[in-house]
């Protein structure tokens, strides 16, 4: 969330239409897809870049609409929360999701020049309800032992080794710090983008890792009754934690308003930063009819058929989840595979370059020796991630708790392949040339 919102600062400032190639050369490369153009051999860079620019959109555009089913969702828990005889119905969850995208898009176009401002107070807000949500809890909790909450181990997945029941487990965590990229999707409107945007990404480790480190040691020690935290009729643990506290619907309510609060706010800047890698990808030729969702608005100054195509996505998902749940969030799957997958190829890309001693220019920001350490590790992380994501939750495997993630991948694998014979091999011919366009080193000395 961080990233979202301190990546925005230069939003209404600086437009997208008021960028030029000078600009974009002056900072770094806007997407993970040109990193993979950089350093990918040349006998496969135009399919590899292909691949990693379409993977890496589906994957953002399934964790926008996953942010919005999230709010969607959290919104009909606190009214079963306060009104016990309410049926949750899907459909009731799709309008919910419309009406935080409406004003998300309106924000996102006609609101642009208050973006900033909006992500600020947001960046505010995750602190202060950070401090608002912790004290009630940790004074008005009981208290769970050091041993609950350091060494026992609760599997309820129904597998029987404990350790892939840990690894299962990590994927929860591991999808709460995707997205910290996000950040670079908006580097071609950012001043000085090589040098702000890889700090950005390092202060939301920092920030948001320290803070919900805390904020789980919390969690854990005021959990209370574990069992009915895992049943609550409102599907969110934590909604039950708060009331389970306070002994208070409206108290309950109240805080989970805030959290509810930031993953809106958290929203407009992740639309903004899907909606840049869309048009980004258009412009480059990756996606169909390119020269029409390429085009930037020339009254508000932002990509608003990108930003469009976007929303509309949302709302075609969502439809999905009035027939289906589980279908719904079988697309959403696709969000933490992909987006590995996505960090995977050009990082292995920079280490065989690495490995072939080949010559690198690297920016203002670069770990030195340590760099190629950092980069194994990466590899070797992201495929441990990649090859638990598939697992089912829970055994035994039913229809309603089966992992749909895999065969999705697989097909959505099947139609780019498909694509890329029909169009991509004879008209992606990979980002801009003027991007992969070494800087001048003096040039990153001075804006650094």
């Amino acid at each position: 969330m961080v990233s979202c919102r301190v990546q925005s600062k230069d939003i209404g400032k600086r437009s997208i239409i008021d960028t030029k190639i000078n600009a974009r050369r002056d900072c770094f490369l806007t997407f993970r897809y040109h990193w993979t153009a950089l350093f990918a051999p040349p006998s496969i860079r135009v399919f590899l870049t292909w691949m990693q620019g379409w993977v890496t959109v589906f994957a953002w555009q399934a964790a926008v609409s996953s942010i919005f089913f999230q709010i969607a969702t959290q919104v009909q828990g606190l009214v079963v929360l306060n009104y016990p005889d309410y049926d949750a119905k899907r459909w009731h969850g799709t309008l919910l999701m419309w009406a935080a995208l409406l004003f998300n898009f309106a924000i996102n176009v006609y609101g642009i020049r208050i973006l900033p401002a909006l992500q600020v107070i947001g960046g505010i807000f995750h602190i202060a309800f950070f401090v608002i949500l912790v004290v009630p809890l940790v004074l008005l909790s009981p208290r769970s032992t050091p041993e609950f909450v350091f060494t026992e181990i609760l599997n309820e997945g129904g597998w029987k080794n404990d350790g892939i029941a840990w690894c299962l487990g990590l994927l929860t965590v591991t999808f709460c710090f995707l997205g910290f990229d996000g950040a670079v999707h908006m580097s071609e409107e950012v001043r000085n983008a090589a040098v702000v945007i890889p700090k950005i990404i390092v202060q939301t480790i920092v920030i948001n890792g320290g803070l919900a480190f805390v904020f789980v040691l919390v969690l854990l020690f005021c959990i209370g009754d574990v069992g009915a935290a895992l049943s609550t009729p409102t599907h969110y643990p934590i909604i039950q934690i708060f009331y389970s506290a306070t002994g208070s619907a409206k108290a309950a309510t109240a805080m989970m308003s805030l959290i509810t609060i930031i993953g809106v706010t958290s929203s407009l800047g992740v639309v903004a930063s899907v909606s840049r890698l869309t048009w980004a990808f258009a412009r480059d030729g990756g996606l169909p009819f390119p020269e029409f969702f390429a085009k930037i608005d020339g009254k508000h100054h932002v990509p608003f058929r990108a930003i469009g195509l976007v929303c509309s996505t949302v709302v075609v998902l969502s439809l999905i989840n009035v027939a289906s749940t589980t279908a719904l969030t079988a697309m959403f799957a696709l969000t933490t595979i992909s987006l590995y997958i996505s960090y995977i190829i050009p990082i292995a890309c920079l280490i065989v370059k690495r490995y072939r001693k080949e010559t690198i220019v690297f920016g203002p920001w670069n770990l030195g020796r340590t760099g190629m350490a950092v980069n194994i590790y990466a590899v070797i992380y992201g495929t441990f991630i990649v090859i638990f994501v598939p697992f089912p939750p829970f055994l035994p495997v039913t229809a309603e708790n089966m992992n749909y993630c895999a065969p999705v991948f697989l097909g959505l694998t099947i139609l780019l392949l498909f694509d890329w014979v029909v169009r991509g091999r004879t008209k992606f011919k990979g980002p801009l040339k003027e991007l992969l366009v070494p800087i001048p080193e003096e040039r990153l000395r001075r804006n650094s």
